[in-house]
């Protein structure tokens, strides 16, 4: 039975990037093989399992990729796992399921969805024209929030509009055939993650809710447990799981979170998949979503989500420059105490491109947070 406890299983990933390469590293520890398909070469995926670089959307060669596997899963959800062909499908559980990744992929079907569901998000509008933008954007009052409908991640397809010069503008860059999604604006007091980690049967368990702090629509630093009130902590968790219940969710979904200044939650965006703001669990869990994502798609036993340590403090390392990857004050990052140092195996450095991770462990938040800050600023790649 694929994904049986009985025998070591081989596990396909679509992608190869860093989080693939952190899955990988947690499922080779449990002595599983690793098999990637990319449709081009990727730093991160070398020297793990066997590695395969070819047309990902053609039927063939996915059907060639999953055919050794016991279980097929994603880095990003614009894999395209709809286009293994049902032959593989008989033998292999390919999870999150097809049908997940399409809700999700589309940030207009996703926010719809959940809409739909009841969950609470922001006011939104799917605009096909940019008279529908205008007209949303006024009835909402600006600034709002502008997503291209498809392809948008780490401040990329993304935009906010001051005033109607803006939202001009943004149309012109982001807007499809199809148009694009218009938020209102969230005047929220902080912004928190929530991980559930979700099996095929529906069995899951819930990370700790995070605090995570974004520049330029990019995640910059994720600080657990998010030090908020515990209504609000209990009130994430249960429309975080609502959420991926809604979705389908299996392996790990992130769901990312404002607070209002009321208390409420409102639902910003979710991702099927280990998330920048789980970077953190690998030192401070007893279990690492990696390790939960390869557990849950396999459905074997969850592991413990809850922290092992007070605090701890995850700070994004970001290039700056454009060349090749160099690792200079790697060592004097080292030196900083209680610091893990992640590089992704990148070759190839542009500014605003992750390019790997510093996670720092305390018993103060203050405190953990300046050790992990200082270390990423050592780091030159």
């Amino acid at each position: 039975m694929p994904g049986s406890p009985d025998a070591f299983p081989t596990i396909g990933i679509l992608g190869g990037g860093q989080l693939g390469r952190m899955t990988a590293m947690a499922a080779i520890r449990l002595g599983m093989r690793v098999r990637f398909l990319a449709p081009k070469p990727a730093g991160p995926m070398e020297g793990l399992g066997e590695t395969i670089v070819a047309d990902w959307t053609d039927p063939e060669v996915l059907l060639d990729f999953a055919a050794p596997c016991d279980v097929v899963t994603v880095e990003s959800e614009w894999a395209p796992a709809e286009r293994i062909p049902p032959l593989a499908l008989e033998e292999v559980g390919v999870w999150p399921d097809p049908a997940t990744l399409h809700v999700i992929r589309d940030k207009g079907l996703q926010k719809a969805t959940l809409s739909e569901a009841g969950l609470p998000v922001p006011d939104f509008a799917l605009c096909a024209t940019r008279d529908d933008a205008f007209e949303a954007a006024e009835r909402f009052g600006y600034p709002v929030v502008l997503k291209r409908f498809r392809g948008s991640y780490d401040g990329y397809g993304n935009a906010t509009a001051a005033d109607a010069d803006e939202l001009s503008a943004g149309w012109e860059r982001l807007a499809e055939d199809d148009g694009l999604l218009l938020e209102a604006w969230a005047p929220f007091v902080r912004e928190l993650a929530v991980l559930v980690a979700r099996r095929p049967d529906g069995e899951h368990v819930t990370y700790p809710v995070a605090f995570t702090e974004q520049r330029d629509h990019r995640c910059h630093a994720v600080v657990a447990p998010a030090g908020i009130e515990e209504a609000v902590t209990e009130q994430a968790r249960r429309v975080a799981l609502r959420a991926v219940e809604t979705v389908g969710g299996v392996g790990i979904t992130a769901v990312e979170l404002f607070e209002m200044p009321d208390g409420r939650v409102l639902i910003n965006e979710l991702a099927p998949r280990p998330h920048n703001t789980g970077h953190y669990t690998i030192e401070a869990c007893h279990t690492s979503q990696f390790e939960n994502h390869v557990r849950a798609v396999l459905g074997w036993p969850l592991g413990d989500p809850s922290l092992r340590v007070p605090t701890a403090a995850m700070i994004n390392v970001i290039g700056r420059r454009t060349g090749e990857a160099t690792p200079r004050g790697l060592t004097e990052a080292l030196a900083v105490p209680d610091v893990s140092v992640h590089l992704y195996g990148k070759r190839e450095v542009r500014p605003g491109r992750k390019m790997g991770h510093v996670t720092a462990t305390g018993t103060n938040a203050v405190e953990t947070r300046f050790r992990a800050e200082r270390a990423a600023e050592l780091i030159h790649l």
